[in-house]
């Protein structure tokens, strides 16, 4: 096989990608950067009304969103975003798995709800949405890519409260490795990032609750969203062929090593 030198071509044109958590923070960017080089993008959150003003922003600009409601906690809602997102842009050949909540309370504090909703939208959401597009690939005979938005938290946990998030997080690593060797044989990429502090709606409500947390970093400063393009389209396009099952952390070693 020839290759183009360099082989980093970021063209997503003829793909389809659906982005959980779609409506703000890093996922309103994630669609955004994928639309910019040529995915029909679904964005999916639980407000209706800001996918709609994030799709028809997309689409004024010259690329192609559609708005679908998801409740990742929902199971029938999980299978029919796919369903439906094929059925108006074509075969879901680019997942991104980024909704997510946080829990910041500790391990024995917290009462069984939020061990559910925690869970289940960190974990079994991201599960069931990549087995669900990975079945209709594998049907397809059509390669994808899957990525699954993780966090330094799954590598390092300081005991202040949040333990289930990091331990949600480390599970959606380990998820990636494993479901990366089942389905490499289907030519499907699976991989995660784990971004570190990222300015965000998340992150700016933890900032008011716990103050300026930079002071303690190598560097004492926040990413940007901006920062995680590269990574994200990396992963997601055809120069990234030969990885898969791997985790980029894009933490600016905030947490050490």
């Amino acid at each position: 096989m020839d290759f183009p030198l360099p082989n980093c071509s970021t063209d997503l044109k003829g793909q389809t990608a659906l982005v959980t958590g779609a409506s703000s923070g890093l996922g309103v960017r994630f669609a955004k950067t994928l639309a910019r080089c040529g995915a029909r993008v679904a964005l999916t959150a639980r407000r209706l009304e800001r996918l709609e003003s994030i799709a028809s922003e997309i689409n004024m600009a010259g690329g192609k969103a559609i708005p679908l409601q998801l409740d990742v906690t929902e199971s029938d809602q999980l299978i029919d975003v796919v369903a439906d997102a094929e059925r108006q842009l074509g075969p879901v050949t680019i997942l991104v798995n980024n909704a997510g909540i946080p829990d910041a309370q500790r391990a024995t504090k917290m009462p069984i709800d939020l061990i559910d909703r925690v869970l289940d939208t960190n974990v079994r959401a991201p599960y069931v949405l990549s087995c669900e597009v990975a079945r209709r690939l594998i049907a397809a005979k059509l390669s994808g890519r899957i990525v699954n938005i993780a966090s330094s938290s799954a590598f390092s946990y300081g005991g202040n409260g949040a333990a289930l998030y990091s331990i949600s997080k480390a599970a959606v690593v380990r998820m990636s490795e494993a479901l990366a060797v089942e389905w490499a044989k289907f030519n499907i990429n699976v991989n995660a990032i784990a971004p570190g502090a990222f300015s965000s709606e998340m992150m700016d409500g933890m900032l008011q609750r716990v103050g300026d947390i930079t002071k303690g970093f190598p560097r004492p400063r926040i990413g940007n969203p901006a920062q995680l393009d590269s990574t994200l389209l990396f992963l997601v396009s055809p120069s990234s062929d030969f990885v898969t099952g791997t985790c980029v952390r894009v933490d600016d070693v905030q947490d050490g090593r």
